[in-house]
């Protein structure tokens, strides 16, 4: 099984923006974390991140070498038309993940453009919710 992780915007400032709120893990080191456990499980994973939402859709049309998504948009949560439509014009299905609970933060932030379409959402664990998509895709080999 092949996974790609995607990360929106401002994700590659963690461990130093708003540790309150996100953690004080480095997306390098959360990337290395669900590397290992992909390892463990026998989940080939790939990470991309973007601060620019054309490049995230780019990539997202380009993963069709890809099993599944774990997509993190961050901000582009609330905004963003054409990442729902990008996800929903490819075949690999994904999991929708927020390291913050959204549903407990400012009202423009509890709206997602593309949780109805995702087969799951993960939201308010950190970067424990990345591993626990990990394990549930896991679970889907068996």
């Amino acid at each position: 099984m092949n996974v790609l992780f995607i990360n929106g915007p401002n994700l590659n400032m963690l461990g130093t923006r708003e540790k309150d709120v996100y953690g004080d893990l480095t997306l390098d080191k959360i990337n290395e974390l669900i590397k290992n456990k992909g390892l463990e499980v026998n989940i080939k994973t790939d990470f991309f991140q973007s601060n620019i939402e054309g490049n995230i859709v780019s990539k997202i049309q380009e993963s069709s070498n890809y099993d599944y998504i774990v997509i993190n948009p961050a901000a582009f949560t609330h905004t963003s038309i054409a990442i729902r439509d990008a996800l929903l014009s490819i075949n690999a299905k994904f999991i929708e993940v927020h390291l913050s609970n959204i549903y407990s933060r400012e009202d423009f932030r509890q709206n997602s453009y593309i949780s109805s379409i995702a087969i799951g959402v993960i939201s308010g664990f950190g970067f424990h919710g990345y591993i626990l998509a990990l394990e549930y895709l896991s679970s889907l080999k068996d």
